[in-house]
């Protein structure tokens, strides 16, 4: 699709002679002989671009594109003007505007502008695309009680300075709230850096974290900046950070306290400005009393601590997780979205998740992807969570899956009865099997309720 072009100047042969070049280069032209008209126009349907004489009767150029940008902040616009100086250049720059022309007009010099304008439109919004697609894709998901306080927290803990030391288990979105952190304090603006410590060999975590010269060792070939450098002004978040070895949790612990380091190989102490968010899925304290960890890093890094909740505490957000992976590997894969049959949700949300928010994401991308219809069935809900590989690494997850999944139905119906039988009496455990905050919660009639109970042969409480 060609961009588009609204010319506003209330002279008659400006609005010729322009429209004419720029349709003969490609672009949808619109004109208007007033500022009342150009944003009329504007309103009605927003160009890529505004070429925007200053002076005209009724309404003036200056106070057209402040209405405009009023109306849409990120209004491209660009000046035209017979009758400029420097202070009416640098106002129009001041109110918004993206560019300055003076008349009379070079049409080489235009298409030229223009094109450069255009350009620029683009890359802004192809930047405000990525952002909000970043953002989605990091977004903390749920409106569970932990997960009200955990943003409670990272409320608190974001506009200050201070360091924050994050726990929870492997696979609980542990950088999710570093990067929430991270947006929520002053540095929001500068770069997040994230590096996983146990992802990263002993013998080159020094060289990655505070850089090294070149020739430092053998394969040094260049200078390299280290992450403490790049996220300098910035949040730098060391994951995993009990993968350390003593002598490396040493060194971190003085760039700490000094803010600055030397890279390795150097002689230059180079001083930064780094806010460090770290995070462990290991019992520090414990960590401590083996000797694998120091003590004096711990107390430096732990000024505010945050447990992030496993997904098996939260399974009301379980939904909403579930919609929001759906809609962000749909956009990445060009996939259509599916819906999740309400029996299928009900295994989701009884499964333990022993791998959190990680195992679900990677199980739905699975299900977009292998479930040939439109909508998500509880049998194949349950084969899928059935599928975990095999192996002694295994063994630590079986006894979080549902003795549900591993037994063997006659037809989909029975299967659907068990998970529903199931699914109803963990409700009414959960709700002390009370009726009516039971049916609330299930969203259905308290009559409907009864039916089923007596239906499934859901077992009660003895006194109930």
């Amino acid at each position: 699709m060609s961009a588009s072009i609204l010319i506003v100047d209330d002279e008659e042969s400006i609005l010729t002679s322009l429209s004419s070049i720029l349709r003969d280069e490609g672009y949808e032209v619109a004109v208007a002989k007033n500022g009342v008209d150009a944003l009329r126009a504007y309103t009605m349907d927003p160009p890529d671009l505004m070429l925007l004489d200053i002076w005209m009767p009724e309404m003036d150029g200056m106070e057209t594109l402040r209405r405009v940008r009023e109306l849409v902040p990120t209004a491209q616009v660009m000046m035209m003007s017979g009758h400029g100086s420097i202070e009416t250049a640098v106002k129009a720059i001041k109110l918004g505007a993206y560019d300055y022309i003076e008349k009379p007009l070079s049409l080489e010099n235009v298409t030229l502008r223009v094109k450069h304008a255009l350009d620029q439109y683009r890359l802004e919004q192809e930047n405000r695309t990525l952002r909000t697609t970043v953002q989605r894709k990091f977004e903390l998901v749920g409106q569970s009680p932990v997960m009200e306080q955990l943003r409670q927290l990272i409320e608190t803990a974001g506009p200050t300075n201070s360091r924050v030391l994050i726990g929870g288990e492997n696979g609980t979105g542990k950088e999710l709230v570093a990067r929430a952190i991270h947006l929520q304090s002053a540095r929001a603006g500068r770069p997040f850096v994230a590096v996983n410590c146990a992802a990263i060999p002993e013998t080159l975590i020094e060289s990655e974290l505070f850089g090294h010269e070149k020739g430092s060792f053998t394969g040094a070939t260049s200078m390299k900046r280290g992450q403490f450098e790049q996220a300098d002004s910035g949040t730098l978040f060391l994951d995993e950070i009990a993968d350390m070895s003593l002598n490396t949790q040493a060194k971190v612990l003085r760039a700490l306290q000094e803010q600055q380091f030397t890279r390795v190989g150097g002689t230059k102490l180079l001083k930064v400005d780094v806010r460090v968010l770290a995070a462990s899925n290991k019992d520090l304290l414990k960590e401590i009393e083996k000797g694998t960890f120091r003590e004096d890093l711990f107390y430096r890094l732990n000024v505010v601590p945050i447990v992030v909740p496993p997904l098996r505490e939260r399974r009301e957000d379980i939904p909403s997780l579930i919609r929001h992976f759906m809609k962000v590997h749909a956009e990445e894969q060009g996939l259509r979205s599916k819906e999740v049959a309400s029996e299928a949700m009900a295994v989701f949300q009884q499964y333990d998740w022993p791998g959190n928010i990680r195992e679900l994401r990677n199980l739905i991308e699975r299900l977009m992807i292998m479930v040939p219809g439109p909508v998500i069935e509880a049998a194949q809900a349950g084969l899928s969570l059935q599928a975990r590989p095999v192996g002694p690494a295994s063994h630590s997850v079986t006894p979080a899956v549902n003795p549900l999944f591993t037994q063997s139905y006659d037809s989909l119906r029975d299967a659907r009865n068990a998970f529903e039988k199931e699914y109803i009496a963990r409700k009414l455990r959960d709700h002390h099997w009370n009726i009516s905050r039971t049916a609330e919660d299930l969203k259905i009639e308290r009559s409907h309720l009864h039916r089923k109970i007596k239906l499934l042969e859901v077992e009660m409480r003895p006194e109930i």
